[in-house]
Order: C-alpha cells, then sequence, then structure tokens
C-alpha cells in the first residue's frame, strides 16, 4: 500500500541555504522588530517611502541567489518516491521550487517572492525584471495599458505575491492543506517554529484526525505534546535519513504488495 505523507515547512529548512529566518534567536525580527514593516499591507499601501524601503530590503533579500539545499533535494526524492500528497510551506523564497517538487504539490500558504501583481488591475508580473529596474523605478506601478481609458496607463501599485501583515492567505491554500493533511498516513513539520497562524493550525488538524505527527525542529514548539516523534537535530541531515529511511521501508512494502 502506498504511503501519503503530508509536509509543513517553515524557515529552519531554508538558513541551511543561506537564507536567514524572521522569528528565532538570531532571526531578523528578533534582533530588528522595527523590520517587519516591510511586510505591512497598510503602511505599504499608504506610505510611498516605505514602499520604496520594502521593494530595495526584498530586492536586498539572499533569496535571489540561494539554491536549494539538501533538505529541498530530499523532499523533491520524497514526492518522486511517489509519497509526498502535499508540501505547504510558509516560505516565499521559491526553493522546494528549484529543487524539483511540482505545483500539484506545493501549497505558498505565505505566497511567493517569484511573482508580483497589480493592486487596482490584478495585472500579473515577475519579480525579477521589477527588481533589475528599481534603481529607475523605487516604487513600481502599473504599466498595463487600460483600453477603457484610451490606452492610459494603469498607474496602480505593484507589491509582490508574498502575503503582507494583514493580508488573508491565497484563495484555498488552508483549505486544501487541511484536507491533504487530515487524509495522510503521516504528517511532518520541518523547521516552523509552529506560532504562525493559520498555519500552524495544521497539527491540531492532523492530531484530530488521528495522523501521526512528526515534529522536526532545533526549537522546541507549542505543539511538541502532540508529536509522535521529535526530532532536534540539524534539518540538513536529518531530514535527508528520514526520507532515505521512509522510502526504504514503505517503497520495498509497496513493491513487495505490488509483487503479490
Amino acid at each position: 500500500m502506498a504511503m501519503h505523507i503530508a509536509v509543513l515547512t517553515g524557515a529552519g529548512i531554508s538558513t541551511s541555504a543561506g537564507i536567514p529566518d524572521f522569528r528565532g534567536p538570531d532571526g531578523v525580527w528578533t534582533k530588528h522588530p522595527e523590520q517587519m514593516n516591510v511586510y505591512d499591507i497598510d503602511a505599504f499601501l499608504s506610505d510611498k517611502e516605505q514602499r520604496e524601503y520594502s521593494w530595495r530590503w526584498q530586492k536586498e533579500s539572499p533569496v535571489w541567489g540561494a539554491q536549494p539545499g539538501t533538505a529541498h533535494k530530499a523532499l523533491a526524492k520524497l514526492e518522486q518516491a511517489g509519497m509526498l500528497d502535499l508540501l505547504a510551506t510558509q516560505n516565499f523564497d521559491g526553493l522546494h521550487e528549484k529543487a524539483g517538487n511540482s505545483d500539484e504539490t506545493i501549497v505558498n500558504l505565505h505566497g511567493t517572492i517569484a511573482t508580483s501583481h497589480c493592486m487596482k488591475c490584478h495585472a500579473r508580473y515577475d519579480t525579477a525584471p521589477i527588481m533589475d529596474k528599481l534603481d529607475e523605478e523605487p516604487d513600481p506601478h502599473c504599466r498595463r495599458q487600460l483600453p477603457y481609458r484610451g490606452n492610459m496607463p494603469c498607474n496602480g501599485i505593484i507589491k509582490t505575491d508574498v502575503v503582507y501583515f494583514g493580508e488573508a492567505l491565497p484563495d484555498g491554500a488552508m483549505e486544501r492543506s487541511m484536507r491533504k493533511v487530515s487524509r495522510a498516513d503521516e504528517f511532518w513539520v520541518i523547521g516552523s517554529t509552529l506560532e504562525v497562524f493559520p498555519a500552524a493550525s495544521l497539527v491540531p488538524v492532523a492530531a484530530q484526525a488521528g495522523v501521526p505527527i512528526t515534529i522536526m525542529n532545533m526549537g522546541r514548539t507549542q505543539y511538541d505534546r502532540l508529536a509522535t516523534r521529535l526530532i532536534h537535530d540539524d534539518i540538513a541531515q536529518a531530514l535527508p535519513a528520514l526520507v532515505d529511511e521512509t522510502i526504504a521501508r514503505y517503497g520495498d512494502a509497496a513493491n513487495s504488495a505490488v509483487g503479490n
């Protein structure tokens, strides 16, 4: 019988790839709480200087040069083995996509920095070209021509598809994740502090459905008591080991079942 695993990833899986986390002991917001305004939707919409600062801050993010680490590649391997039903992530760095996980499996709970959109006409943009022109346009606005306005440019505010504080999560993201988690054979939480809701609520959803829970995180979380298995080792080494062990155990069992 095939194994169906649902996974939630947080900042801890990307720190080994050179991306600092936000809420850990050495996190960006732990050391510089004032920088949380970078992702405040009210400040972004109401203040030109805040928008320019937010764009500049995001351009300087290590996200743009980061490559998937061994942990990201392990989850791609788990999907290739046919065992990964859901990869819900709180990260917006796009590293799961770069590692080879599919759009059918990934749910970007907090959006993605790879794309942007106009807040007025909802035109879609790739973010990288906007970043390339940021010196000339520090406060990017939509240049889409509107036929019903004599082909005048829309001029709406552009923002990245990262979910800012004060914004709703992408449509259907939590619903899809909750459905997959409640039907899984196992639920793994990888590198999340489980402090941010509604993403953190996936753990009690799994517990209520009787799904065994693995929490792999360097620090403790508020839901450790619900876990069947706690792993406090280095994620870059522990996750590939867990994936290999799982594929060896259940992959062989599935192959035996098919053979019989």
